[in-house]
Order: structure tokens, then C-alpha cells, then sequence
């Protein structure tokens, strides 16, 4: 259910703000992001799966979180990410 480490490499360097980063707060989105339409998928067909559903709650409230400290710190940033992640209307 996890992301392999190609997917994972890829969106590292997708979303990366400068060379060689992985821990910024676009970065930790985008895999989030992957990591979460990938277990979405896994509940489609495994509706009583509570233990992942636990998991994939805990990965959309970090996400909630780093999405909150990057608007809080740059606007602009967090207005850019929403768009490229495509989370809002």
C-alpha cells in the first residue's frame, strides 16, 4: 500500500524547492498526497479495513498540518501547492 521508491523519487524531484530537497513542506505534501489517493483506492475494495483506515486518517491530518504551516509562513507557496496537488476547487 505504500508508494514505491521510484514513485517517491519522483515526486521528490517534482516538487522539490531547491536541489537536493526532500523535506520541505511541498515535498512531504506530494507524497502524502500520493500516499493517501493510494490507500483511497485500497478502500474501494476493502471497506471494513479499519486498521489501514486509522493510518490513512493520521496521513490526512499531517497533511492538514503541513498545509496550514506553509500558508501561515508563505501564501503564495501554499496557493501554488493546492494547485499543482489539485486539492481544492
Amino acid at each position: 500500500m505504500s508508494i514505491t521508491a521510484e514513485k517517491k523519487q519522483e515526486l521528490i524531484n517534482e516538487y522539490a524547492v531547491k536541489e537536493g530537497d526532500t523535506g520541505s513542506p511541498e515535498v512531504q505534501c506530494a507524497i502524502l498526497s500520493s500516499r493517501i489517493s493510494t490507500l483511497t483506492e485500497h478502500f474501494k475494495d476493502h471497506k471494513k479495513d479499519n486498521h489501514s483506515r486509522r493510518g490513512l486518517i493520521k496521513m490526512v491530518n499531517q497533511r492538514r498540518k503541513l498545509l496550514d504551516y506553509l500558508k501561515g509562513k508563505d501564501a503564495a507557496r501554499y496557493k501554488t501547492l493546492i494547485g499543482r496537488l489539485g486539492l481544492r476547487k
